[in-house]
């Protein structure tokens, strides 16, 4: 039986910003200026995410549960930094969101 090759894909990524999905979909929003966004939606604009998909200059990825489950907040961790997980009330000005997952650091 013969192996399969393994395919190279790119990307243009520079950061990658990990979200819990089942924590957003709990708060039902909490960000942004009216506090009716969703925690990944407010980070894309906020890092100038451009692009889409691979072809984006960054990602925020909602992924499946991450095990922490706090109440009133969303669980987040910057790919490129694994061992310092952020969690984020609802209402956490975007600023400060983006200074404790420190992408507002240059890359």
């Amino acid at each position: 039986m013969s192996e399969k090759a393994i395919k190279r894909v790119k990307a243009d990524w520079s950061e990658v910003v990990l979200v819990c999905r089942k924590c957003s979909k709990k708060l039902k929003g909490g960000f942004g200026d009216d506090g009716d966004q969703k925690l990944a939606k407010v980070l894309r604009k906020a890092i100038g995410a451009r692009g889409k998909g691979r072809k984006a200059s960054a990602a925020v990825i909602e992924v499946d549960c991450l095990d922490v489950c706090p109440k009133g907040a969303v669980v987040a961790v910057k790919a490129s930094a694994p061992r310092e997980w952020a969690v984020v009330p609802s209402g956490a000005s975007t600023a400060s969101v983006i200074e404790r997952l420190g992408l507002d650091r240059p890359r």
